[in-house]
C-alpha cells in the first residue's frame, strides 16, 4: 500500500529568468523542462518571466500582508500558490542576477515560504556562480529552502546548437542530482506548508 507522501505527485515550475531577447536561458531552460518531466518525481510546467511580464513592484502594500491590488500581482500569487518547488536559470548579469527574477520573488512572501528552490545558473567563464549565489540569498528570505546541489554552465554558447542546448555529461548528472535533491526536500517540508499528502 502506498504511503499517503507517494500519492501526491509535487508541481515543479522551472522559471526561465532572463527576458532579454536572444537570450540562452531559452535553450537551458527547454533542457532542463525536458530533463525534470523524464525524472518522473515532478508534474513540471515552464514559466517563462518574459511571457509573465510583471512590471517593476508597484503594490502599495507589504507583500507579508497579501493586500494586492493589481491583477497581475492576484494572478502571480495564485500560481506560485500551486507550486510545490521551483528551479530558477538565471544567467549573470555583471556579477549578479536577473533583474525579471528579483522582481519576480519580490512581489510575494507567503506563497513561496517552505519550498524548495532550486538554481541553474549560466554565463562566461564564471558559469552564472556569482549570480547564483546572489539569487540564493534572496530566495532564502522567502522562506525557500535552497539546497547546495545546483547547476553552473560555463561559456553557455559552447553547449547551443541550432538553437538547442546539449549538455556534457556532468551537466546532465548534476541536474539529476539536483532534482533528486529537490524532490527529497519537497516530502520533508510539505507538512510546513500544510500541503495535501
Amino acid at each position: 500500500m502506498p504511503s499517503s507522501n507517494e500519492t501526491h505527485t509535487p508541481l515543479l515550475y522551472v522559471i526561465v529568468g532572463s527576458t532579454r531577447p536572444g537570450r540562452a536561458g531559452g535553450p537551458v531552460a527547454d533542457w532542463f523542462f525536458e530533463l525534470a518531466s523524464a525524472h518522473g518525481g515532478f508534474a513540471v510546467e515552464l514559466v517563462d518571466l518574459a511571457e509573465v511580464n510583471l512590471p517593476l513592484l508597484d503594490e502599495p502594500n507589504h507583500p507579508r500582508l497579501r493586500r494586492y491590488t493589481k491583477p497581475h500581482t492576484m494572478a502571480w500569487s495564485e500560481r506560485i500558490e500551486r507550486a510545490d518547488a521551483f528551479v530558477f536559470v538565471t544567467p549573470e548579469y555583471n556579477h549578479g542576477p536577473a533583474p525579471a527574477i528579483l522582481n519576480a520573488v519580490d512581489y510575494l512572501m507567503a506563497e513561496w515560504a517552505h519550498k524548495p528552490a532550486g538554481i541553474v545558473s549560466y554565463g562566461g567563464i564564471s558559469a552564472g556562480t556569482r549570480s547564483a549565489e546572489a539569487t540564493k540569498c534572496v530566495l532564502t528570505t522567502v522562506k525557500l529552502v535552497v539546497p547546495p546541489e545546483a547547476v553552473h554552465i560555463p561559456t553557455v554558447a559552447q553547449f547551443i546548437k541550432d538553437g538547442r542546448f546539449v549538455p556534457n555529461e556532468v551537466l546532465e548528472t548534476g541536474a539529476r542530482e539536483l532534482l533528486d535533491e529537490l524532490q527529497r526536500l519537497e516530502r520533508a517540508l510539505r507538512p510546513l506548508r500544510g500541503a495535501p499528502a
